[in-house]
């Protein structure tokens, strides 16, 4: 279906209000899904590849700039021309689960409080919950509330698959 020459494209949206987007003709909003979504699918790629290029053109020379910083991680800065970069490698640490477990409950068994030094997460994952018998979960059912997530909505053509 063809459209008029004013007919608002993907860089008009965030001129527009909620309510004039949602006065658009379904077909057009159809059509402004496909686009976007096709747009974040080549502008997510572009980015990787182009993370990809800069961390081929400098990982080496950060790497460097770190070791003489006498660090592994974090965030070293050196010049390239007229610019500077910054390169910023992230520490991502894990813990074994289970071993800060038994840390934990040595801590208590001496008579401190855990608390003091580490954070305890205590998680109740739904499928789990809907799975427990009635009597378990009657007496976890006040420390629960469910709240609606985000609505997600996909306009579809007739027949489409779905």
């Amino acid at each position: 279906m063809p459209f008029p020459e004013n007919t608002p494209t993907p860089d008009d949206l965030p001129s527009l209000s909620a309510a004039e987007i949602a006065a658009l003709p379904v077909e057009l909003l159809a059509i402004l899904q496909r686009e976007i979504d096709e747009r974040l699918k080549r502008d997510k790629a572009a980015k990787a590849r182009f993370d990809a290029g800069l961390a081929v053109r400098y990982a080496t020379r950060a790497t460097e700039e770190r070791q003489a910083a006498g660090k592994d991680t974090g965030t070293v800065r050196f010049d390239d021309g007229d610019f500077t970069v910054v390169a910023d490698l992230p520490k991502r640490v894990d813990w074994d689960k289970a071993q800060l477990g038994d840390v934990v409950e040595r801590i208590r068994a001496s008579g401190d409080d855990p608390a003091q030094y580490v954070d305890i997460t205590i998680k109740v994952p739904e499928r789990k919950y809907s799975a427990w018998p009635d009597g378990i979960r009657a007496s976890f059912e006040p420390a629960r509330t469910v709240r609606p997530g985000t609505l997600k909505v996909e306009i579809l053509a007739q027949g489409a698959d779905q």
